[in-house]
């Protein structure tokens, strides 16, 4: 939104500075974009005379001016120079612009500087309003009167000297779209007082001769009420100039009195206008819903064609106009216009933008009626449009006609009375709240709790005690806040703060961190290409409105991100990679659907390549410690049991499961599987492991951790034993059964340290057996182990083992 100084000043009565008001503006909540100051642009440019104009000895088309300017202002002496113009209306004695060199010319963007122009020095230039940007007249240069003040700046005497204010405004502030709501808040804020404005109701002459008729069901949807009336006899002569610089100001281009009116209004109030060549209309007009198909060739020189639903208004030869939008090129009011038919309608929002949205139209009057517009301002906008027209292009108006009627938006809400305190922490006395809210325009009334608060109609974003609260604070100044510290309860908070699952996850990410893994960010969002290859039960969590078609769902696994993050290292030439993360996987839409995960990934080879390490690719084994470092490090005196149970992503011979108990996964770990790899062309060896930190056992209690280490002044006593078995049972079984052993409170650590397998070992023990060494470390606590008590605890260890893995002790 855009105004000038003196815009404003038709609303505000204040001796504020330009730099007052644009804090007081951003503090208020329309926050200050810029300020385009017009002596940049048009500081240099003064007024002149041309003391003699003669013919140029070298071209028949141009003229030698001597022209007599005031470098220092009208007070300084005068100098002549020489500039050499080509317009034909340049003449001995001509009033007109001057631009030395040195400068920018606004309409042109060129850079003036002195010159030779066939033979002849030329010093500066004689300027027309199309280079000075203030309109398209190029024909000749600008002749001023005779008594225009010679010297003065050109943009003190033209009226360009007024700074614009450029504001941003939030969607829920639609009457700051006009200059008078934004002097409204000024004035609440109390840097002056709002002019008051009288609308007056102008009687008609004669009965309107185009009626207007909205449909039934348009009518209580989308057109709630339409007035309009007509002005017969009017002149459409060019607008005024003080219009004209308040419309070039905003970046507007005046056109004619009557659009230069509807376009004001607009502006200056917030209403959107439309203005018909009555002539042009044929019968009266109807708002309606299109049936698809009709087409519409508008003022923006496009054609549009209308799809069903969209609303239209219409005469007998079919749609005139993109309701709330934008007005058609044939009823459209020219230079040769005599009588105008003049529209103030109230549109719905919702329908508005659809429209507007999907014929890709932008234009003032969508901007506003899409955020909603004053319903109660719709008569009083046809009437000061129409007090404008006989000011400005005489004529006489006829009856209004109206269909529909203004809606009811008259609502009432409490402000308690410590509300304010309660929700900003600034104790603003009630009758200051009061003041403040009725300078806004709302109406306030006393009662026990609080007051009694009625907004206007033009505010449509009050909806509660706390939009009250916020205006009160945001007129009263956000600024004066003070802050304070939280008063200290009775009994400070004591023990544990973070919840078991933060401490997994902090716990977790130093871990891995420490492991020499670089920690990644990736999007939750991924492709559902990719996601389908990491999914185990069930859909992709679709999302509604993605950023992207590559991120159209939430990821089921952090791996997908760190191969994408893996690829792209590659592709620029680093090859061996340690990533990782901690964040959220998604398995469905609810609360509690998404599980916090930690996943590290290695790529490529363990170590670089130097003469004292043999160079080697990362295998399962690297992850499988990291995963037991990251396990170790949340629970230390857990033992944990690992099988075969890993997702189809990961290799199927070639990967593991860590858990405590059977069905309830802590961690996976391995080689990922090489169909994946290739499809996602990740060069050398990948290997992968994830934690689930919400699938950690939670602990049972708040006392100290106990120490993972109890010295002993016992001897431990390692006893070694060799199965034969067969090939297909796993190692882990033979770990797992001894562990069952009603010795096992001994046991302080269970080894596989050999294996025996393939063609020697079959012909020693029969086809598909096998021989696995695993030594037990029993570590006594009270006294030292005998002979006997031994003897029974091996004898215990071989017969928990061949009754789980039917293997027996190698002869």
């Amino acid at each position: 939104m855009k105004f000038t100084l003196a815009w404003l000043a038709e609303h505000l009565e204040t001796n504020a500075t330009l730099n007052e008001i644009a804090i007081a503006l951003t503090d208020i909540g329309l926050e200050v974009e810029q300020i385009d100051d017009p002596s940049v642009a048009y500081g240099s440019f003064s007024i002149c005379r041309i003391v003699e104009a003669f013919q140029h000895p070298n071209a028949d088309r141009l003229q030698v001016c001597r022209v007599e300017t005031w470098a220092n202002g009208p007070e300084s002496n005068s100098s002549e120079v020489q500039v050499v113009c080509g317009a034909p209306n340049a003449r001995t004695g001509l009033v007109g612009v001057f631009a030395p060199p040195g400068i920018v010319i606004p309409g042109t963007g060129m850079l003036l500087k002195k010159g030779m122009i066939r033979g002849v020095e030329s010093a500066g230039m004689l300027c027309s309003e199309r280079e000075l940007n203030i309109s398209d007249e190029h024909d000749g240069i600008i002749d001023l009167p005779s008594d225009a003040p010679l010297g003065t700046a050109f943009m003190d005497y033209a009226g360009l000297n007024a700074p614009v204010i450029e504001i941003a405004i939030t969607p829920n502030r639609p009457d700051a779209l006009g200059v008078r709501g934004i002097a409204r808040d000024l004035a609440a804020r109390g840097l002056g007082s709002l002019k008051p404005m009288e609308i007056k109701s102008i009687n008609g002459k004669f009965p309107c001769p185009i009626s207007v008729t909205i449909d039934g069901n348009t009518k209580l949807a989308h057109c709630p009420v339409f007035y309009g009336r007509v002005i017969q006899g009017v002149k459409n002569q060019a607008s005024p100039k003080w219009m004209q610089q308040r419309l070039k100001a905003i970046g507007l281009r005046p056109i004619s009195a009557l659009v230069d009116i509807t376009n004001y209004i607009t502006y200056d109030q917030n209403r959107p206008l439309h203005a018909f060549d009555a002539d042009k209309v044929n019968g009266g007009l109807r708002i309606h819903l299109a049936k698809g198909g009709e087409t519409l060739a508008a003022i923006d020189g496009h054609e549009y064609t209308f799809k069903k639903g969209q609303i239209v208004i219409s005469d007998q030869q079919g749609p005139e106009s993109i309701a709330g939008i934008m007005g058609g090129l044939a009823t459209s009011c020219t230079e040769e216009t005599v009588n105008v038919f003049l529209e103030s309608a109230l549109w719905d929002p919702i329908v508005t933008a659809a429209t507007g949205r999907n014929l890709k139209i932008n234009s003032d009057a969508r901007y506003r009626f899409e955020r909603g517009v004053d319903p109660e301002h719709t008569l009083a906008g046809l009437e000061l449009a129409t007090q404008l027209v006989l000011e400005i292009c005489g004529g006489e108006p006829s009856d209004i006609v109206v269909d529909g009627q203004v809606p009811k938006t008259s609502r009432s809400y409490l402000l308690r009375k410590d509300r304010v305190k309660q929700l900003v922490g600034m104790d603003i006395n009630l009758l200051l709240q009061e003041k403040i809210l009725n300078n806004l325009g709302f109406v306030v009334s006393h009662n026990d709790s609080g007051l009694a608060v009625e907004p206007p109609t033009w505010r449509p974003d009050i909806h509660g005690e706390a939009d009250l609260v916020e205006e009160v604070a945001r007129i009263a100044s956000l600024t004066k806040l003070e802050g304070k510290p939280l008063p200290r309860r009775p009994q400070s908070i004591r023990g544990q703060i973070l919840l078991p699952t933060q401490q997994h996850e902090k716990i977790c990410r130093r871990t891995i961190a420490s492991l020499g893994y670089n920690e990644c960010l990736t999007y939750s969002f991924i492709d559902s290409v990719i996601a389908d290859l990491f999914l185990t039960n069930g859909g992709a969590v679709k999302v509604e409105n993605p950023i992207s078609s590559e991120l159209n769902v939430m990821r089921p696994d952090l791996l997908p991100g760190l191969l994408k993050a893996a690829i792209n290292n590659q592709s620029r030439g680093f090859n061996d990679l340690s990533l990782f993360e901690v964040g959220p996987v998604f398995h469905g839409e609810m609360a509690g659907d998404e599980l916090i995960c930690a996943t590290g990934l290695l790529v490529g080879n363990k170590a670089p390549r130097q003469p004292h390490e043999t160079l080697r690719s990362v295998d399962l084994f690297d992850v499988k410690a990291d995963a037991e470092v990251c396990l170790s490090a949340l629970f230390p005196t857990a033992r944990f049991r690992c099988n075969r149970d890993v997702p189809s992503w990961m290799h199927p011979g070639r990967s593991g499961n860590l858990f405590l108990q059977p069905g309830r996964s802590l961690a996976i770990f391995g080689e990922i599987n090489p169909k994946l790899l290739r499809q996602l062309d990740i060069k050398g060896a990948a290997v992968t492991f994830t934690v689930y930190l919400d699938a950690l056992p939670k602990p049972k209690s708040r006392g100290k951790r106990r120490s993972t280490f109890i010295p002993s002044a016992l001897q431990y006593v390692d006893r070694d034993f060799a199965f034969v078995l067969d090939r297909n049972i796993e190692a882990a079984n033979i770990v797992a059964a001894i562990n069952k052993s009603k010795y096992r409170n001994l046991f302080s650590n269970i080894q596989i340290f050999d294996e025996y397998s393939g063609p020697k070992a079959e012909k020693q023990f029969g086809v598909g057996r096998k021989s696995v060494a695993v030594t037990v470390r029993l570590q006594p606590t009270k006294e030292p182990l005998k002979d006997a008590e031994l003897e029974t605890i091996g004898k215990d260890i071989i017969e928990q083992v061949g009754t789980a893995t039917g293997g027996r002790i190698r002869g």
